[in-house]
């Protein structure tokens, strides 16, 4: 049996911090570095340096979807072609109710980001990701009925939106700092994206794939939001809100804004390993208008089948070099999440899990 990518991922980097733990266990306590210096390795912008400090991070974030949700309540595939309706209906070839239905999502995000500190009050911050996106399909045979025409699989991959921000400091004692960030969202990412599909009459024509597959946004964002950590021996705690605004539009339509809300608490044993314990909570609009070139008889295609609210629950763990060590500066961390709550606009697919590793190097 071949083991998931992100499993092998996961089990090699535990190893990793489990035998670096050890390593460091017998250090002198002087001359250690904390491991919960930086919040969860899924909060972005969660901490400042100092002037003249320099950081480069890459994370990769691995997300699983399937089955599928419609205004709070889990819907088989069957009842979908048979009891919703197709938005396109009317235009050539359109039947009248959802003829194809998404079965499973699985996305992979790689994410390499710099940070560089001017000054001690600010820090600027940039991210660039590549995305590896796979969605499976089952298509019913002709205009009605619950006969099964076969399952397909489309896929998407390439370089997303590019995030610019500051981080200025708001501020900051000995147990206590906050700080506020600004940017912006470059369109850097794909909207023109297509594959072949397999669709009700048995053909398989090349098409624009549905809005979540694409690769970005397509419009230029506001990026805007507050920090705030404290600390007390071996705890530690934060909160973060940030937003993303979405401007104009891209091929007549626009993302819905979203809002994030989050907050964690990290305990120390020792100071080169950490343990972590996050709430997030997401609200994100449904998308404005429409692209005319996606027009499909399945739930994806349908913009207004976007966004909608999520709690999640995430367990992380982190581990730091000691200033001692040739791996100096080096950080490295995973987390895990688990949504408890899916309040999903229309029709859509849930999310089952997702889980965040990476590594950061100070210098």
């Amino acid at each position: 049996m071949k083991l998931p990518m992100y499993l092998i991922q996961t089990c090699v980097l535990v190893c990793a911090l489990m035998l670096l733990t050890q390593i460091n266990a017998h250090e002198p306590a002087k001359k250690r570095m904390r491991a919960d210096s930086h919040g969860p390795i899924g909060v972005m912008a969660d901490h400042m340096h100092k002037k003249g400090e320099y950081m480069l991070s890459y994370r990769h974030m691995y997300m699983d979807m399937s089955g599928n949700e419609f205004n709070g309540s889990n819907i088989s595939a069957d009842t979908i072609v048979t009891t919703i309706a197709n938005r396109f209906y009317g235009a050539s070839g359109q039947p009248a109710k959802l003829r194809v239905v998404p079965e499973k999502m699985e996305m992979h995000m790689h994410m390499i980001g710099a940070m560089y500190a001017p000054s001690d009050w600010l820090t600027l911050m940039v991210m660039a990701s590549y995305q590896e996106k796979e969605m499976t399909l089952t298509t019913y045979k002709g205009m009605m009925g619950t006969e099964v025409r076969g399952k397909f699989t489309t896929k998407s991959d390439g370089w997303g939106d590019t995030k610019i921000s500051g981080l200025v400091k708001l501020y900051a004692s000995s147990h206590h700092k906050l700080h506020a960030h600004l940017g912006t969202s470059l369109p850097t990412g794909s909207t023109n994206e297509t594959d072949s599909i397999l669709n009700p009459m048995g053909m398989t024509p090349t098409v624009r794939l549905p809005y979540g597959m694409q690769l970005g946004a397509g419009t230029y964002a506001i990026l805007h939001g507050v920090t705030y950590v404290g600390d007390r021996k071996k705890f530690k705690w934060g909160t973060q809100y940030a937003a993303t605004n979405y401007l104009g539009d891209d091929n007549g339509y626009t993302r819905g804004d979203k809002y994030d809300l989050t907050g964690w608490v990290s305990y120390q044993p020792i100071d080169a390993l950490s343990g972590s314990l996050r709430v997030k909570y997401s609200d994100q609009g449904s998308i404005s208008g429409i692209d005319g070139n996606i027009m499909l008889p399945t739930q994806a295609a349908d913009p207004r089948n976007y966004g909608g609210e999520t709690t999640t629950i995430l367990v992380g763990l982190n581990w730091a070099a000691q200033p001692q060590s040739p791996a100096r500066g080096l950080r490295l961390a995973i987390e895990a999440g688990l949504p408890i709550s899916q309040n999903l606009h229309g029709l859509q697919m849930e999310t089952d899990f997702s889980i965040t590793s990476g590594l950061q190097y100070m210098f």
